[in-house]
C-alpha cells in the first residue's frame, strides 16, 4: 500500500511535480518497500496494521510516515544505481525553478539527524544542534515548525544548506529525550562500527592519519543514510503508545475470558439455616474455608496452570493463593443469603453449576447482579476534581515558584539516578560532568515548556540555576 496524501510534506518550494514522479509505476515498488520499512517495526510491537496508522493517530503520523519515506527514498540509490531524485531533475528539471532545483538537490544529498532545538523565534527561524554528530548549532528558516516547537526539545529532520540560508525537510518528528537517548546509543554503536571499517579502509589504501578524518567524517554521514527509517520507527512506535495508552486496556482473567464481574445473590429457603448451607458447601473439595461465613473457590488444575497467550495490549486481573492456587472466586453467606462473585461470565456459569451439586434444595433461583465496567469508567471520568487549595492564579504561581525554589536547591546537592546517582554539584567539577549536569536542566526545563499555558509550571524561570551551577555557558 502506498497512501496517496498530496499533504504528506509542506516543503518551502514546490515538489508536487517530484511527489508526483514517484506514482509513477516503476517507483511505486522501491517506495513501497521504504514506506514498510520506515513502519512496520512500529506497527508490530504495537500489533497493529499498517492500514491501522490513519484510523489510530490520525492524518499528521500518515503524512509523517509518508514523508520521512519518500525523502529517504530520495536520498537513496536503488541496487541498479538509479536514484528518484536524479532521474526526476534529468528527466522534468528543465520544468522546475532554480531554487526549486537546489532544493530537490538538498534533499538528494541530506541525512536525517537528530538536533536539539534552541534559540527560536517564533514563525521565523530556530538554532539546531546535530546530536549525533556533534558541531555549533546551524541557524534554520522555519515559519510552521519554529511555532510549535519548545527550548530543548528534540527533533529528528533533515538540514538542507541553500545557497543564502539552511532549512529543514518537509519531515520533522518530535521525540522525548528518553526516546532520543536510546536513538542516540543505537546510532552510537552504528557509527563506530562504520568508523572503524573506513579506518581500515583507509590504512588499506596507504591514506595518511591527515587524510583519514574526511574519511571518517564520511562514515558518519553513511551511518546515518542508512538509519533513516530507526528515527520513523521510534516516533511512530511512541505515537502509537500514546493513542493505545489513551485507550483502556482488555482486561481478561487468567483463562483468557473478558473481566466481567458477577454476583449472584441465592435467598436461603425459609426453612433451612446458615448451618446447613455451611456444612453442604465443605462437601465440594474445591471451596477452601476462611472463616465461618466466607469461602474462596478454587482452581482444581493446580497452581502452576500456564495463562493463554494474549495480546500486549491486554492486562490480566488473576488472584492466588499464597501457595500459588489460582482463586476463581469467592463465596459469602450471611443475611439468609449466599452470595457467588466471580470476574467473567464463563465463571459464573461454572460456579452456579458447582453450587447446585451441594445446595440447590436449600436455597432458590439467584438474583444476577453484573458490574458495567464501561459505565463505571464513564462514571468515574465525570467526576469533578476539586481544588482543597482554593487559591488564586497568582498565589498558585507564587506558592509554586517558592516550593520549585526550594526542591531544586535541595535536587542539586543530591545523588540523581539520571546522572549515575551522583549530585549537579558534584559533577559540575569536571568538563563530562558539567556536559552531564546541562544535558539534565535541558531535559527538565524542556518538561515545564510543555505544560497548559495557564499552569505555574510552564511560565517557571531556571535562569537562577543554571547561573547557581555556573553552567550559563552551556545554556546554549
Amino acid at each position: 500500500m502506498i497512501w496517496n496524501e498530496e499533504a504528506a510534506l509542506r516543503p518551502k518550494h514546490d515538489i508536487s511535480g517530484l511527489i508526483a514522479w514517484v506514482y509513477r509505476d516503476e517507483w511505486r515498488g522501491p517506495m513501497q518497500e521504504v514506506l514498510s520499512r520506515h513502519a512496520d517495526q512500529a506497527c508490530l510491537d504495537a500489533e497493529v496494521e499498517l492500514a491501522d496508522i490513519k484510523s489510530l493517530v490520525g492524518d499528521h503520523a500518515v503524512s509523517t510516515v509518508w514523508g520521512a519515506s519518500f525523502e529517504d527514498l530520495l536520498a537513496t540509490n536503488m541496487p541498479d544505481g538509479r536514484n528518484l531524485a536524479d532521474e526526476y531533475l534529468k528527466r522534468r528539471g528543465w520544468k522546475e525553478s532554480a531554487s526549486t532545483r537546489e532544493y530537490i538537490a538538498g534533499l538528494r544529498h541530506s541525512v536525517m539527524s537528530l538536533y536539539e532545538v534552541s534559540g527560536l523565534v517564533p514563525g521565523e527561524s530556530m538554532l539546531l544542534r546535530d546530536l549525533i554528530r556533534g558541531g555549533e548549532p546551524v541557524r534554520v528558516m522555519e515559519k510552521s515548525g519554529s511555532q510549535g516547537l519548545r527550548q530543548w526539545d528534540r527533533i529528528a529532520t533533515r538540514v538542507i544548506p541553500l545557497r543564502d540560508r539552511s532549512v529543514i525537510s518537509g519531515t520533522l518528528m518530535r521525540l522525548d529525550h528518553e526516546a532520543s537517548d536510546i536513538l542516540k546509543n543505537r546510532l552510537a554503536k552504528i557509527a563506530r562500527k562504520r568508523v572503524r571499517q573506513t579506518k581500515r579502509e583507509a590504512r588499506g589504501q596507504d591514506s595518511g592519519t591527515d587524510q583519514q578524518t574526511p574519511a571518517v567524517e564520511f562514515a558518519a554521514d553513511q551511518s546515518l543514510s542508512m538509519a533513516a527509517f530507526m528515527f520513523t520507527n521510534l516516533w511512530l512506535s511512541d505515537e502509537l503508545k500514546a493513542a493505545q495508552g489513551n485507550q483502556f486496556p482488555e482486561l481478561c482473567n487468567a483463562e483468557g475470558d473478558p473481566i466481567a464481574f458477577t454476583k449472584m445473590h441465592f435467598p436461603l429457603k425459609s426453612s433451612v439455616t446458615l448451618d446447613q448451607v455451611a456444612d453442604a458447601l465443605n462437601t465440594l473439595p474445591s471451596l477452601q474455608q476462611e472463616d465461618a461465613s466466607f469461602w474462596n473457590w478454587l482452581s482444581d488444575e493446580g497452581p502452576h496452570k500456564k495463562a493463554p497467550p494474549k495480546k500486549q495490549s491486554t492486562k490480566s486481573l488473576v488472584t492466588r493463593m499464597e501457595d500459588g492456587a489460582l482463586v476463581l472466586g469467592t463465596i459469602s453467606l450471611q443475611a439468609r443469603r449466599l452470595t457467588l462473585e466471580v470476574n467473567s461470565e464463563a465463571r459464573a456459569k461454572r460456579g452456579r453449576a458447582l453450587l447446585e451439586q451441594s445446595v440447590s434444595g436449600l436455597v432458590g433461583p439467584p438474583l444476577v447482579e453484573h458490574l458495567d465496567l464501561a459505565e463505571l469508567r464513564k462514571a468515574r471520568g465525570a467526576e469533578p476534581i476539586s481544588d482543597p487549595l482554593s487559591l488564586s492564579p497568582e498565589e498558585k504561581r507564587d506558592f509554586i515558584k517558592r516550593t520549585l525554589d526550594a526542591h531544586y536547591r535541595q535536587v542539586i546537592e543530591e545523588p540523581i539516578p539520571a546522572l549515575g546517582n551522583k549530585s549537579p554539584r558534584t559533577l559540575i567539577k569536571t568538563p563530562k560532568g558539567r556536559e552531564m549536569v546541562a544535558a539534565w536542566l535541558k531535559r527538565v526545563e524542556n518538561h515545564g515548556e510543555y505544560k497548559e499555558p495557564d499552569d505555574p509550571l510552564r511560565s517557571y524561570d531556571f535562569t537562577w540555576l543554571w547561573r547557581e551551577l555556573g553552567l550559563e555557558a552551556l545554556r546554549r
